[in-house]
């Protein structure tokens, strides 16, 4: 296979070159910005705990508590993560009493764990 050094088209040796759509691309460009807050916000579901933290927020919302009970971790360590992924923007926390209540910022970000974990899955 090569590539012509004039155009972003792939052929192969055999393929005529092709003339560029004079159309514009099915997609805007993504700016830098947008870029660099998509990759904080991955770094921010990278760590396993924080993963099954959002996989528990997607049932409903949960106090510190419970999450420490459903995933079997210190609580130290879920207000950590917790700490994070609210810094992130994907949970928020809503204070009712003496408790927080965190839920997901948005349902967006659940598909994307959901996504991550089936193809995980897959093998």
């Amino acid at each position: 296979m090569s590539v012509d050094a004039g155009h972003d088209e792939c052929r192969t040796d055999n393929e005529a070159p092709r003339a560029t759509p004079a159309h514009p691309p099915a997609h805007p460009p993504v700016s830098h910005d947008t870029l660099v807050a998509a990759g904080e916000l991955l770094r921010a579901l990278s760590a396993p705990v924080r993963i099954a933290i959002v996989l528990e927020l997607r049932e409903s919302a949960r106090c510190v508590h419970e999450l420490v009970g459903a995933l079997g971790v210190t609580q130290p360590l879920i207000s950590q993560h917790l700490r994070v992924l609210k810094t992130a923007g994907v949970v928020r926390g809503d204070r009712t009493g003496r408790e927080v209540l965190y839920r997901l910022a948005d349902d967006h970000l659940a598909h994307i764990v959901i996504d991550a974990v089936a193809h995980a899955q897959e093998g």
